[in-house]
């Protein structure tokens, strides 16, 4: 697991406390019932913070997933530094 992957791994856990360390990397709004509105501004918040950047929220409904997340922070879209 890159450390990428595992900071967004702590981030996930930080707010989806129930969902298993080794399910974190397939989590989506689709699969993870607590994944409401509340929860993915709270995960944005979250994911900012470690990271060091600003999340353009116009784009935040295309951060549905992990996967989706892991993409965004890897290739440095969405968001930008702070």
């Amino acid at each position: 697991m890159s450390d990428l992957s595992s900071r967004l791994t702590r981030c996930f856990h930080a707010v989806f406390p129930s969902i298993p360390a080794d399910q974190i990397p397939r989590a989506s709004a689709a699969t993870v019932e607590a994944w409401d509105s509340v929860n993915m501004v709270n995960l944005l918040a979250v994911v900012g913070e470690e990271f060091g950047v600003e999340i353009d929220w116009e784009k935040a409904d295309e951060l549905t997933s992990f996967e989706a997340i892991e993409r965004m922070l890897a290739a440095g879209s969405s968001a930008r530094p702070i």
